[in-house]
């Protein structure tokens, strides 16, 4: 079949302003894996790239790049490339909308998409009412209390004490990874978090939980529509910060051995069910407690845990994401193989020499590209081996590898 697969941060939707190196290295690594496996599978595929990218030649497996010099072209060329295409897939954050308005404009071509439908990705995007819905089927959930930016820090500190109790998690109510997330561990740092939520997110709202104290970890499904299989377990490394600092995910790794596994699948294919049109790829993240699992979001769409997955199942997953959705076909006899470790990497730019040995290199899913003005990028490193242990030794290797090939600038 003819496919455009569009992956937003690298593939021009921020073609007009600069790229965070982090949030680059997990787009173009899902691009670029989803793409090898389409190809795999025997497809034809277009995608697109921000020319500031596509100037570097990244090696990438698509039959047409079609590089996008400007923010007017983006749109254009969603257009005309999914009007000659079979089947579209967007990858993109769900920040201010963005997922859903472009599947909404690849949907309006006809084309066939591969993404859930626009108005439930909208819905389960905006994490107030995915938690009040949530609540109302009797899944568990941290306690949550929504608030308005606008809102008088005095009643939000009044409606806290009365209901929660610190640490705290506060959050955007529309926001993609760890965005204008911020650690509260007392009532002095609440305003610092309201401020960074402004500084960060679009959201007119934001969330107040509980801080729930376990192993951070999703669980990557595939539906039709109305049949859902949970593929595996992953454990994400996530650094939960203060509003000083950032908070960020880093990585982590594929499968993920737990003994809440089985309730943690079970919980997740109940809630994809509990929206009939959640289709194709979907992650739910999770805290794993001792003996509780805690639902905390819903993911609509690709997530970087595919970096990971797609090395150690027995099916090819690109592939699978278009049976489900064009054939209501899931697969079956689930087997997995190994373990992948992954995590994004901080570098200090490379040479254009430098950049294109480190192409080469196995364990590189995305590329150091040389594209921060302030001397920094950013790398994702996906290492496979029999044992988890063995998985994060190659990563360390490869990560070595990275650096000194960069220091040596040749």
């Amino acid at each position: 079949m003819k496919l455009l697969v569009y992956e937003h941060v690298s593939g021009g939707g921020f073609v007009d302003e600069a790229i965070p190196a982090g949030v680059l290295s997990e787009g173009f690594g899902m691009l670029a894996t989803v793409i090898s496996d389409f190809k795999a599978a025997g497809h034809n595929v277009t995608t697109t790239l921000d020319s500031r990218i596509a100037r570097l030649n990244p090696l990438i497996a698509a039959d047409c790049v079609v590089p996008v010099f400007s923010s007017k072209e983006t749109e254009t060329n969603l257009h005309k490339i999914s009007e000659q295409a079979d089947v579209a897939y967007v990858i993109a954050p769900e920040t201010g909308g963005v997922l859903s308005s472009v599947v909404k404009l690849v949907e309006q071509t006809g084309v066939e998409s591969l993404n859930c439908s626009a108005n439930v990705i909208k819905k389960v995007s905006d994490k107030a009412v995915f938690y009040n819905l949530m609540r109302r089927r009797v899944l568990p959930l941290p306690e949550t209390i929504l608030f308005s930016e606008t809102d008088d820090l005095d009643v939000v500190k009044k409606v806290i004490r009365d209901r929660l109790n610190f640490p705290l998690i506060i959050k955007p109510s529309n926001g993609v990874s760890c965005c204008g997330l911020s650690v509260v561990r007392n009532e002095d740092q609440l305003a610092g978090a309201v401020d960074k939520i402004k500084r960060e997110s679009s959201s007119e709202h934001f969330l107040v939980q509980d801080l729930i104290i376990g192993a951070a970890a999703s669980v990557s499904l595939l539906s039709t529509g109305d049949d859902v299989v949970a593929i595996s377990l992953n454990r994400q490394e996530v650094k939960l910060e203060t509003s000083e600092a950032p908070s960020s995910y880093c990585g982590g790794w594929v499968p993920f051995d737990n003994p809440l596994q089985a309730e943690a699948f079970e919980v997740a294919r109940k809630l994809i069910k509990a929206f009939p049109g959640l289709r194709g790829y979907i992650g739910v993240d999770f805290v794993l407690k001792e003996n509780e699992t805690v639902v905390v979001d819903v993911n609509p769409r690709l997530t970087t845990s595919y970096v990971g997955l797609r090395r150690v199942v027995n099916f090819n997953p690109a592939q699978a994401i278009l049976n489900a959705v064009l054939k209501s076909k899931l697969p079956t006899r689930l087997q997995r193989c190994g373990y992948t470790y992954f995590s994004k990497i901080e570098t200090p730019n490379p040479t254009t020499i430098a950049l294109q040995k480190i192409y080469g290199m196995n364990e590189i899913v995305a590329p150091p590209f040389a594209l921060a003005e302030n001397g920094t990028s950013a790398a994702l490193i996906a290492a496979h081996a029999a044992t988890l242990k063995e998985a994060i030794a190659r990563f360390r290797e490869a990560k070595k590898h990275v650096i000194n090939t960069i220091s040596r600038g040749k």
